[in-house]
């Protein structure tokens, strides 16, 4: 593949630059020519890398000679590629094509690019290819032309006052662009100035900046500002410099102190929310921070808590003021302790101030005090329609001012219905006329007015009295009863029929309602058949003098409208009376007095033993077997007389207005027959026989067995019966 001659070029071939001596050429390389061992061919040498240094300045400067063997020499053209030759960066190498001298053709700059690989080319003068290409590579030497650059031209570091030695602060850090590998690149870094010597140190290996020693004050020196510097070659090359501000943070290690201890100061009485004085204090601490902040305590002198001392955020002054009434009379002069200290706690080691206390001298001023009311509001009582004149109470006030001879006097400032007086010299208030019940100024029974008292003092002062007047109530209107009406009749399962009775009075409680009910006692026989019971039930809100209660008979299973129903038939059947002899049962269909006692007997128990015999009740073809006989039945004996009185004949009520008397003479005419069951007797409603000839009345709540009944008739009895008329009557 080549000649047998050959150049034998160690690895460690250097091309010898010139460095500017005149004359010398670059060394020869025979990258093609093989070499022979042992009788063996071995492979073409490898051109080891050519270096140069960076910022060669004598240019074109020669680097290498190649050459082949292959031609004669003119007969062989040579050429190289690669960057820095026809890739960018171009023309920075060249080669004579026809000797192969590779020349360096501008400065080169490490750290833009430290190493080029080309490609060369051994063609004959035709073109063509004498041998294989062939790397080429060209390493650029680093010089220390770059000087370290710190990361930022003003480090910045806290550190607490007092801090103990060996804190660290901050630290500061540099680069250098030169190779690492090399001493360009190696850094130190060091303190040129720090104001105070030996008070911080810097690490010159990695740049950690600590304090030194004890004494850092931040009352004394705030701020420290340090020089800082960084060299390369260990510190023996190039330099950059930078600098380091270090701030003391502050410790609460100076007590607040009084600028004077003995402070004297003057205070109004009978005012508060007012400011009587300031204390000045002194504190070397960081303004608006904890450890400069005071925070006043009134240590003695002020038992009653008549003294505050707020912090003036801006000057950091005690502010005295008064949050109770003073009063020169019972006190014309306070001494108080006052001492301040920080918001946040003091340091252990820090000295105690010399004057953290102050005693304050508050002398009291006596003012015109306005006049008091012992008692405001003053509360008194008066009947209703009290009449003028009537005293209602001695309401007076006393003058704070004892020092002072003044003359106080009186007026109403209040009185909206003008229904009091008041005496100017004195303050007795009594009524100047009679205050309606009806006035929109009494609530809930009570009446309020305002009397001011005026001292003659100078300046003359005013002080305002709260009168507060109790209306008694006075039972002076008897309660009436309201008339019934037709929707007045009701029926309560526990309690029976009846009518509602309500009742009202115009008086307001306790005299009002409820209201006690009783039967008329002119009418005594009522209560044998009647009984009044207060019942519970649902209303609309109404007045509290309004009441109602229903009459009932003590029956608690009969048809709701059974008694009045029960009257209704029994008139109508009293002009129907049968023959005296006629059987006891048919009688009951009849009689007036029967058909009374159907609703409103209920037997008097297990130990009435005089009550009426129930077998009579029932259908007359049982009374064969029965022991008592037909006819007349057996006399009462609780009945006021002994034998059967005739009854009258009645005429039956043409207008409503005589239907009360009607029923009401009816009742007592049963009450008084012997012959007839008691009142208390218990009788039985559910049951009436087989085939009784007599009717029923239980029937009107039946949805069948009475379609035969007409009581349409009721109508012509007035309003309160036409309800019943609606009801089962023809529509």
């Amino acid at each position: 593949c080549g000649s047998a001659d050959l150049v034998n070029l160690g690895c460690g071939q250097s091309l010898g630059l010139s460095q500017g001596v005149a004359g010398l050429q670059p060394s020869t390389l025979y990258p093609w020519r093989p070499a022979s061992a042992l009788g063996r061919v071995r492979r073409a040498w490898v051109i080891p890398p050519i270096s140069v240094s960076e910022n060669h300045k004598r240019l074109p400067y020669p680097l290498v000679q190649i050459k082949s063997d292959k031609q004669q020499l003119g007969s062989v053209i040579y050429s190289i590629q690669g960057p820095g030759v026809d890739e960018e960066p171009r023309g920075i190498f060249s080669i004579d094509k026809f000797t192969g001298r590779v020349f360096l053709n501008a400065m080169l700059d490490r750290e833009e690019t430290d190493r080029f690989r080309l490609r060369a080319f051994a063609l004959d003068l035709g073109g063509s290819t004498l041998e294989d290409p062939t790397d080429l590579e060209i390493l650029v030497v680093d010089q220390n032309d770059n000087r370290p650059v710190f990361l930022q031209e003003a480090f910045t570091g806290h550190v607490l006052e007092g801090a103990a030695p060996g804190t660290y602060v901050t630290r500061a850090e540099a680069t250098d662009a030169d190779d690492p590998d090399t001493d360009n690149a190696v850094l130190r870094y060091s303190i040129l100035e720090q104001g105070s010597p030996g008070l911080f140190s810097i690490d010159e290996h990695t740049g950690e900046i600590r304090t030194v020693q004890v004494g850092l004050d931040r009352e004394v020196v705030a701020v420290y500002n340090l020089t800082l510097q960084v060299a390369d070659m260990s510190g023996e090359g190039l330099t950059a410099t930078a600098s380091a501000i270090i701030s003391l943070d502050d410790v609460n290690d100076n007590a607040p102190e009084f600028t004077r201890d003995q402070l004297s100061m003057e205070a109004a009485e009978a005012i508060t929310g007012v400011d009587v004085g300031r204390l000045e204090v002194e504190d070397r601490d960081l303004p608006g921070s904890p450890n400069w902040v005071a925070r006043f305590t009134i240590l003695e002198g002020d038992p009653e808590g008549q003294f505050t001392i707020r912090t003036d955020p801006q000057t950091n002054e005690g502010v005295l003021s008064v949050v109770k009434p003073l009063d020169h009379e019972s006190r014309e002069r306070y001494e108080l302790m006052v001492t301040v200290q920080n918001e946040a706690p003091l340091q252990a080691a820090a000295p105690r101030a010399q004057r953290g206390q102050a005693r304050v001298s508050v002398r009291v001023q006596d003012t015109n005090e306005a006049p008091v009311f012992p008692e405001s509001p003053l509360r008194t009582s008066l009947a209703e329609g009290a009449p003028p004149g009537t005293p209602v109470a001695l309401f007076s006030a006393r003058d704070p001012d004892t020092q002072q001879l003044q003359r106080i006097s009186y007026s109403k400032d209040y009185d909206p219905e003008d229904w009091l007086q008041v005496d100017r010299a004195t303050g007795k208030v009594q009524t100047q006329r009679v205050l309606s019940p009806a006035s929109p100024f009494l609530k809930d029974g009570w009446y309020r007015a305002i009397v001011l008292a005026l001292d003659d003092g100078s300046p003359p002062s005013t002080g305002t009295g709260t009168l507060s007047i109790e209306i008694v109530e006075v039972n002076d209107h008897a309660p009436v009863l309201a008339p019934p009406s037709p929707s007045s009749l009701c029926s309560e399962p526990d309690q029976g029929p009846g009518l509602l009775l309500g009742a009202t009075d115009e008086d307001l409680p306790p005299h009002g309602a409820p209201f006690l009910f009783q039967l008329s006692p002119r009418f005594p026989e009522l209560s044998r058949n009647w009984s009044l019971s207060q019942i519970r039930m649902w209303a609309p809100p109404r007045p509290p003098s309004v009441d109602f209660h229903t009459p009932t008979q003590p029956r608690r299973h009969h048809p709701p409208l059974a008694p009045v129903l029960v009257l209704l038939a029994a008139l109508r059947s009293r002009f129907q009376q049968p023959p005296r002899d006629k059987g006891l049962l048919r009688g009951l269909q009849d009689d007036l007095r029967d058909n009374i006692l159907n609703y409103d007997e209920q037997g008097g128990g297990e130990e009435d033993q005089d009550a009426y015999d129930i077998n009579q009740l029932r259908h007359p073809t049982e009374l064969p077997g029965l022991s008592l006989p037909l006819g007349r039945p057996p006399l009462r004996r609780d009945a006021p007389f002994g034998h059967v009185p005739r009854q009258p004949h009645r005429v039956l009520p043409t207008s409503p207005a005589d239907m009360a008397s009607f029923i009401s003479d009816g009742l007592e005419a049963a009450d008084t027959d012997p012959s007839v069951p008691p009142y208390d007797t218990a009788l039985i409603y559910d049951y009436e026989g087989d085939g009784s000839v007599a009717g029923t009345l239980s029937s009107i709540l039946s949805s069948h067995g009475d379609e035969d009944q007409d009581y349409d008739y009721l109508r012509d009895w007035g309003p309160r019966f036409a309800r019943l008329a609606d009801m089962y009557g023809h529509p």
